[in-house]
């Protein structure tokens, strides 16, 4: 009984500890930090900035939902389209 107990706790830590419970990710062999945000994205890595299209896509539906002005719409679409 207590060999059973014994074998199950331990894989149950061998669980926790290859899956991340513990903070520690093994991701292809490299070691990745969330607070790094100096680094470039791995090739197939999604990046979390939006790009232009996509901000003036959202901008042309928060316009259409009537949360901005369409003055607004027009000072944010110069600003988004100046710093192209």
């Amino acid at each position: 009984m207590k060999t059973k107990f014994v074998t199950i706790l331990a894989c149950f830590l061998a669980i926790t500890l290859l899956t991340g419970c513990l903070s520690l990710h093994f991701e292809g062999g490299r070691k990745t930090c969330s607070t790094n945000t100096d680094e470039h994205p791995a090739v197939g890595e999604a990046t979390n900035t939006p790009t232009l299209g996509q901000q003036l896509i959202d901008l042309q539906k928060a316009k259409d939902s009537g949360a901005i002005t369409d003055a607004e719409y027009q000072a944010q679409k110069a600003r988004l389209l100046g710093n192209k």
